[in-house]
């Protein structure tokens, strides 16, 4: 392999690679689904590193990139440094018809005018590069190829893209494997790759052991930017298989009260592994008024949302009331974006848990700050409401029932029924659903009803509701 290296924070020359490609990839990288800044033009890139993984006089080019992205804030937004990206750039004389929708564009001036560039994830033969580098612990330039010595990294295994991911990309190699690159990155300890490794410390089989991963050492920064794993071949995420039964008519009691266990599971392990806090009322008062705060710009983005502002106030505010009253609550790390997608169903039947990076937007410092477990269960709760409104007919009985069983099956393994804990549940749905209705009021608003759905629950203002609102 051989490599060239931009310094961290530098403007590429005339010379330099990314300068030939900047304009493609300005037009290129907003058409991405994993694009954070979608709406805004991209008015500069500028590298943070870019490193020649395979050297472009050859059959095929490769080039790893990290790049800065500028734009626009967004309306109401404060000044921001840009998103940084990780791109891997394949570059050949001609893409085989195979590799067409890979396409980035044709270079036209530079040190490499006249070849055509290209999303290198679709190529067998780069992926295998990084494969490789793994497997013997490479170190090129900035980047480090590590692995765990106890697993085994077998060659000559074929590899593929996954199409179906959003925030991130992943490589399927064999059956064996799974390469999940981080394509937003920031520099610090990612819970991606920190919470798997501290679970398989535990022994905990429900989350897959990091086999290898790649970070990048530059100047005082360390950034994370893939993890390899066991694969789970034929597996089934939750999403797809709640889909599927509700389809058939069929319930899905038992799965989600395995799913619940093995929530419990993961979180019982997490709190051996890592450190645990008390909230106490200054601690509340700051994740209620984070709650509210979020609220307050919800209505704003979305007036659907005013008729029921008083009542979804109002579960913050019994949150707020309890913690003044004394009351506390255990913290510890979670996964922070649960939800039926996250969970992997085995043909065995065992539940795996899965992509523990948390919600991508919210800062990273945040991501890894310990949280009541309930943040996740609810997480999950809205998951079940969310397959049930997406069938056709809905189906809130069967959602009812998946939400009573998940909680029942997590009270086996925790010793505690998440439903015994009302208010801070409903706080937590409901900070859960107003996230709802903003996204899908940008991003599909044919989906509005499903959110707002759950919102005229969360917001009834009967005082039996914790009763009501618990699954």
């Amino acid at each position: 392999m051989a490599e060239t290296v931009t310094p961290f924070g530098t403007t590429p020359s005339s010379g330099h690679p990314l300068a030939s490609l900047e304009p493609l990839l300005r037009e290129w990288l907003p058409r991405q689904r994993w694009f954070a800044g979608k709406g805004r033009p991209v008015t500069g890139l500028t590298p943070v590193a870019v490193t020649e993984l395979l050297p472009p006089d050859g059959r095929i080019g490769l080039y790893h990139l990290l790049v800065r992205v500028h734009q626009p804030p967004a309306l109401g937004a404060p000044a921001h440094p840009g998103d940084c990206y990780q791109l891997l750039i394949g570059v050949r004389e001609a893409l085989p018809p195979r590799l067409a929708p890979a396409l980035i564009g044709h270079v036209m001036e530079g040190p490499l005018a006249g070849r055509t560039v290209y999303e290198a994830l679709y190529d067998p033969r780069p992926a295998d590069v990084l494969l490789e580098a793994l497997r013997t612990q490479a170190r090129i330039g900035g980047l480090r190829f590590d692995r765990d010595p106890g697993q085994e990294i077998r060659d000559g295994l074929v590899a593929r893209v996954m199409t179906a991911e959003q925030s991130n990309s992943s490589i399927v190699y064999g059956d064996t494997f799974i390469l999940k690159l981080l394509r937003r990155v920031v520099p610090g300890v990612n819970p991606d790759l920190e919470i798997p490794l501290a679970l398989a410390r535990e022994g905990c089989a429900r989350v897959p052991a990091p086999t290898g991963w790649l970070h990048a050492e530059l100047d005082d920064d360390s950034y994370v930017l893939a993890v390899l794993q066991p694969f789970v071949s034929g597996a089934t995420d939750g999403w797809e298989l709640a889909l599927r039964e509700l389809a058939k008519g069929e319930d899905f009691v038992a799965e989600a009260r395995s799913l619940g266990r093995a929530t419990a599971e993961v979180h019982t392990a997490l709190a051996r592994a890592l450190p645990t806090v008390t909230l106490g009322q200054a601690q509340l008062g700051l994740l209620v008024d984070g709650m509210t705060e979020r609220l307050e710009a919800a209505v704003q983005a979305v007036p659907a949302l005013r008729p029921y502002e008083p009542g979804l106030r109002s579960a913050f505010r019994a949150l707020a009331d309890l913690a003044e009253e004394g009351r506390t609550w255990t913290a510890q790390r979670v996964h922070g974006d649960l939800h039926l997608g996250q969970c992997l169903r085995s043909p065995s039947g065992a539940w795996s848990l899965i992509d523990f990076e948390g919600e991508p937007a919210r800062p990273l410092a945040e991501r890894r700050m310990p949280q009541p477990v309930l943040r996740d269960v609810a997480g999950m709760l809205r998951s079940f409401d969310y397959a049930a409104r997406s069938a056709s007919p809905q189906a809130p009985e069967w959602a009812h029932g998946c939400r009573s069983a998940y909680c029942a099956g997590y009270a086996e393994v925790a010793g505690r029924d998440p439903r015994t804990d009302p208010v801070l549940l409903r706080a937590y749905e409901t900070d859960k659903a107003v996230y709802e209705v903003v996204y899908e009021a940008r991003h599909r608003p044919d989906w509005l009803g499903v959110p707002l759905s759950a919102v005229r629950r969360l917001a009834a203002s009967d005082p039996t509701l914790a009763r009501e609102t618990s699954p």
